[in-house]
């Protein structure tokens, strides 16, 4: 059933970007656009469960979105780091998240959140250039390190740490978000 909520729910999420107003909003990450999100959506469900996701996190001394990671991203280079970075949420941290986020209470933010990184994710559509591969290669340098950070931690540990540092993925997006 959980595979099944998803899907359908960033259906519903879909539908819900094409109404009337919401069309003016969107995220432009280098040449990948994306329109019908909003942002602000985004962050209430973050802070809605932050402090709750964030008490779970005992590793203080790591961080997984470090600066090397996010700092400096040029703006054809960002489609490729959300798209990767994005991949990675969804299907590592999100799907195995769903059971802590019933057990905290936290169900509709955690789908709130889930669903518009599906709707993002899947409307993310770079440019398929040759000349483009030495972009796409920084970009995916720069997700190694983040997913090698992750790596080296427990996998429970990791995926509680990967979920608490959203804001800091969130800041990010908020650069290359129009309104």
């Amino acid at each position: 059933m959980q595979k099944a909520v998803l899907p359908c729910l960033s259906l519903v999420l879909l539908v819900w970007s094409w109404a009337p107003g919401v069309q003016g909003q969107e995220f432009q990450f280098g040449s990948c656009r994306v329109k019908g999100v909003v942002f602000q959506e985004l962050w209430g469900a973050f802070r809605a469960m932050k402090d709750i996701v964030q008490a779970q996190d005992n590793i203080t001394n790591i961080q997984l979105l470090r600066r090397e990671v996010l700092q400096n991203v040029s703006d054809t280079e960002s489609c490729y780091l959300i798209r990767a970075l994005l991949k990675f949420y969804l299907n590592t941290v999100f799907k195995n998240y769903h059971e802590k986020a019933a057990e905290f209470r936290i169900l509709k933010s955690f789908s709130t959140l889930a669903n518009n990184f599906i709707f993002i994710a899947s409307q993310l559509q770079p440019s398929q250039d040759n000349e483009m591969f030495s972009i796409s290669e920084s970009a995916r340098r720069r997700f190694l390190l983040f997913q090698g950070a992750f790596k080296q931690l427990d996998i429970e540990a990791a995926r509680t740490k990967a979920f608490g540092e959203m804001d800091i993925l969130l800041i990010w997006m908020q650069k290359f978000y129009q309104l």
